[in-house]
């Protein structure tokens, strides 16, 4: 499952869906998949794993370089949360090619 940043936390227990700065538009959305990630995590019988980009998603550059993170929203060392479409596509085939996270919510960024 691909699922938004909203989810990741911030900090121990606080969702990014929750801060004060998060974008309106996208609340509802980023809430419902938090949502299905809490229901994934109680599921005995299925063999899932979901996958959150940085905050912010956008077109870029594949460099092959990026981080794994867990559920905490991956930063750079000026603050900024960022992975690209191209370098997520690739951390999204290796984990297809090679399992590494079955029952998990991994997250990927710079």
């Amino acid at each position: 499952m691909v699922g938004g940043a909203g989810s990741l936390e911030v900090a121990p227990g606080v969702r990014l869906v929750t801060t004060p700065n998060f974008p309106p538009q996208y609340k509802a959305e980023a809430s419902k998949g938090a949502e299905f990630l809490d229901l994934l995590r109680r599921e005995s019988d299925l063999n899932w794993t979901f996958l959150s980009p940085s905050a912010l998603f956008v077109a870029g550059e594949r460099t092959g370089k990026f981080r794994l993170g867990t559920d905490q929203l991956l930063t750079a060392a000026d603050g900024k949360s960022s992975i690209s479409f191209e370098d997520f596509a690739v951390a999204l085939a290796d984990e297809i090619e090679r399992p590494a996270h079955l029952r998990q919510r991994f997250t990927v960024g710079y």
